[in-house]
């Protein structure tokens, strides 16, 4: 019957977290994409004012394309979140093991928190990643979408990681050409080459992002390693935030306790403070 309950409390707070995370997400979503394009079309000569992209995105995606990638974010937040705490509290389930004031001090919580933050940006950084490409995509024109011919083995490649390009079989040879030349040179170059389907395009630059979107084209033209890309700073930013938010609640917490104890005679135990404050 424990266990039945236990299950029945996991379920509720796991159902009331993913409807808030969600419900959050979705709210603030618009602002969080006027802030992306904002830093990423930004430049030197060129600085993007908020209402300038809210008219570009609706101009070219309309409404909708305020929540472009929304679907990536909420999913990241609700694991990325639930990993926080998961991580959180079975830390600090081994610091207060064995102690009879089941108390967490603030150092353990800073400590605790700065894994939990580690491994919330570990998850959450793929979905954020997707995230971003989609809200390029929003304010960004798709030139139309031109039909490839397919020529040999390599025209199946360009048609589904090039959309809108079409293969040239000059500029390829051309290219074995130049490299051919080399001192050092490759034992298969035209199959190196073929990796790399914007040289058989023509020109020679790698797509926009915005023809790059779905997971298995990433995978396929980037790699698994372009998922995690910044993955540092990311790291960095989330240990940071999650440790200093874990600390700072412990010790706020535990002022409001002490706080509550004041003209207390005798002076209850932080065990029963908790109780009394979590009731």
């Amino acid at each position: 019957m424990e266990d039945l309950l236990k299950n029945q409390l996991f379920a509720t707070h796991a159902i009331a977290a993913t409807t808030s995370v969600t419900l959050g997400t979705a709210l603030t979503y618009p602002l969080d994409t006027i802030k992306v394009l904002v830093q990423v079309g930004s430049g030197p000569g060129k600085q993007l004012t908020p209402a300038q992209v809210l008219d570009r995105v609706r101009s070219l995606s309309g409404n909708a394309g305020l929540y472009s990638g929304f679907e990536w974010l909420a999913l990241g937040r609700i694991l990325g979140v639930g990993a926080r705490f998961g991580t959180y509290e079975i830390l600090t389930a081994f610091y207060k093991d064995g102690r009879e004031d089941n108390f967490v001090h603030v150092s353990e919580a800073f400590m605790a928190g700065i894994v939990a933050g580690f491994a919330e940006s570990l998850i959450s950084s793929p979905f954020e990643f997707f995230k971003l490409r989609e809200q390029v995509k929003s304010a960004s024109r798709i030139p139309s979408v031109t039909s490839v011919t397919e020529r040999g083995t390599v025209a199946p490649m360009i048609a589904r990681l090039l959309p809108g390009y079409s293969a040239d079989k000059r500029a390829l040879n051309q290219s074995v050409s130049l490299l051919s030349t080399l001192t050092t040179k490759h034992p298969n170059m035209m199959g190196a080459l073929q990796g790399y389907p914007w040289m058989i395009t023509g020109s020679g630059r790698p797509p926009s992002v915005c023809d790059v979107r779905r997971p298995l084209d990433v995978i396929s033209l980037e790699g698994w390693s372009a998922l995690w890309r910044g993955i540092r700073s990311g790291v960095v930013r989330d240990s940071v935030f999650s440790g200093i938010f874990f600390s700072s609640w412990q010790f706020l917490h535990r002022a409001m306790l002490d706080w509550k104890a004041v003209g207390m005679d005798p002076l209850p135990r932080y065990s029963s403070l908790v109780s009394c404050h979590c009731f």
